[in-house]
């Protein structure tokens, strides 16, 4: 095992530096992604009791990114990359501070704080996308984003875990006096001193800015358009992936604690299986990654939609655990590869397509946000709850055929 262990660390030494600087900075920020993502929406449904508060804040969160990386493409003329990226990161602590600081919060507090995470979330992958494209090549990808999304997965077993157990011995052991806010206010603190580390880390690397003469393009080719429909059906899943869990469990199941062990545990057979894939899988094997995914989060989705119980909201979350890095180590690489193929063909910067790229994730974020609104608001909330996740995993199955005719059209890449 060690000889295993100390092979995979020489193997990882062997990558590109940049590209290692930069794995390194994700998985520090990797720790603060949990908290973002689960328990700020576990803490809007605790101080509001409101499904609909949290579907704002995601809203919020989601129309600023967008605009950010366009934003982000002007600032990249005058400031570093390293620079406007580590700005993301501290943006994220000093949003999550804002909401949980308060001693009120009321939909005004929401919206302002999920605009704010907006904004960092778009300096963050704006340029964790083109630093991304540009340290790996795409017979690496895999492992690089198969290494990346392992150690994700593994941050989503552990964080969970410990800030579940801070409940608990808050809830029973009377911690903190008992008040479950303060424990939310003490995992601020370490989330934005994550923050400024990953700062850090990252101005480490010999990072070149893009060149950016033109950001905002209209007119794309075929193989483009192509992609920005997938991506929008891959938007379409994610405003859910960090809102509708932690309503589930609040609703369905229990509290934080159980939302944490939920999420702990799922996680564990999903490590395993993605640094295996990410080590050992080949481009060609990018399809049945992402068809998998799909069909893991539509079984989870029915079981859930069926049962409508504790125990399909279990299920599902695990599934959704499972679906998310799946579908990760296989979309990224897929996208990148087509990026490439592209700016190559027409003479256009890299950066022009991340940008548009994002605007197809935002048209999916709304419309599937909004069908939850619109159901929650026209028939129930428990309707929306049950059922809308059902329509989401039948529509997102169409992006598998089509993801298959797009790595067939973008094969011709020069590796």
């Amino acid at each position: 095992m060690i000889k295993k262990i100390q092979g995979e660390i020489r193997f990882f030494n062997e990558m590109p530096r940049d590209m290692r600087i930069l794995l390194m900075t994700n998985m520090i920020y990797a720790l603060v992604l949990p908290v973002i993502e689960i328990f700020v929406s576990a803490y809007i449904m605790r101080s509001l009791d409101s499904s609909s508060a949290v579907i704002l804040y995601q809203l919020t969160v989601f129309t600023g990114i967008p605009i950010t990386f366009v934003l982000n493409g002007f600032l990249l003329r005058k400031f570093s990359v390293k620079g406007l990226y580590s700005l993301g990161m501290i943006l994220s602590g000093i949003s999550i501070s804002v909401m949980m600081f308060l001693k009120d919060i009321t939909y005004l507090e929401v919206g302002v704080s999920g605009l704010l995470m907006g904004i960092s979330y778009g300096f963050f992958w704006s340029n964790r996308d083109f630093l991304a494209i540009e340290t790996t090549q795409d017979d690496n990808r895999n492992y690089y984003y198969g290494l990346e999304t392992f150690f994700y997965t593994i941050t989503g077993i552990a964080v969970p875990a410990v800030i579940g157990f801070l409940f608990v011995l808050t809830s029973n052991h009377n911690f903190f006096d008992g008040d479950p806010t303060a424990v939310y206010r003490v995992i601020t603190i370490a989330v934005f001193l994550l923050t400024v580390f990953s700062s850090i880390v990252i101005h480490r690397g010999n990072f070149k800015n893009p060149k950016v003469d033109r950001i905002i393009y209209f007119k794309f080719n075929q193989l483009w358009r192509k992609l920005i429909v997938l991506s929008s059906l891959k938007g379409l899943t994610q405003g859910y992936l960090v809102t509708v869990p932690a309503i589930l469990i609040l609703r369905l199941v229990g509290d934080e604690g159980t939302l944490s062990s939920v999420q702990s545990i799922s996680g564990i057979i999903t490590a395993i299986v993605l640094y295996i894939l990410g080590r050992v899988s080949k481009p060609q094997h990018r399809i049945y990654i992402f068809s998998l995914g799909y069909v893991i989060f539509f079984v989870g989705a029915l079981t859930h939609g069926l049962l409508f119980s504790s125990f399909g909201v279990i299920v599902f979350i695990m599934c959704k655990v499972l679906y998310q890095p799946l579908h990760d180590i296989a979309y990224f690489p897929i996208q990148m590869k087509v990026i490439n193929y592209l700016s190559d063909l027409t003479k256009r910067s890299e950066f022009s397509y991340i940008v548009n790229h994002e605007f197809g994730l935002y048209l999916g974020r709304f419309l599937g946000l909004s069908l939850f609104i619109g159901l929650d608001y026209y028939i129930s909330e428990s309707f929306a709850i049950r059922y809308s996740l059902v329509v989401i995993g039948i529509i997102q199955m169409l992006s598998i055929p089509l993801a298959r005719k797009i790595i067939q059209e973008s094969k011709h890449e020069k590796a």
